[in-house]
């Protein structure tokens, strides 16, 4: 994790305050975490790095990849087998 540097301070209504006090509890993490987290989620504030580590890392996992129309053929099943 990135060492925390820079101090924001956002006003939260009362009712949406209360909700994610609640669910940072529920997971067992600050309400300041949960921001940062909600935040890197939905504007991908993640590090150019950390994302091309994460691509290395899929193609060390060496999954069997076929043509297209065999991978079709694999994952949707035949219009008999949809319905009883």
């Amino acid at each position: 994790m990135e060492r925390l540097s820079k101090k924001t301070t956002i006003l939260l209504p009362p009712g949406l305050h209360q909700r994610l006090t609640r669910l940072a509890g529920q997971k067992r993490t600050s309400l300041g975490e949960l921001v940062r987290s909600a935040c890197e989620h939905e504007y991908g504030a993640v590090p150019v790095a950390e994302k091309l580590a994460a691509v290395r890392r899929m193609v060390g996992l060496a999954l069997p990849v076929a043509s297209v129309r065999r991978m079709k053929q694999e994952s949707v099943p035949a219009a008999e087998r949809l319905a009883p």
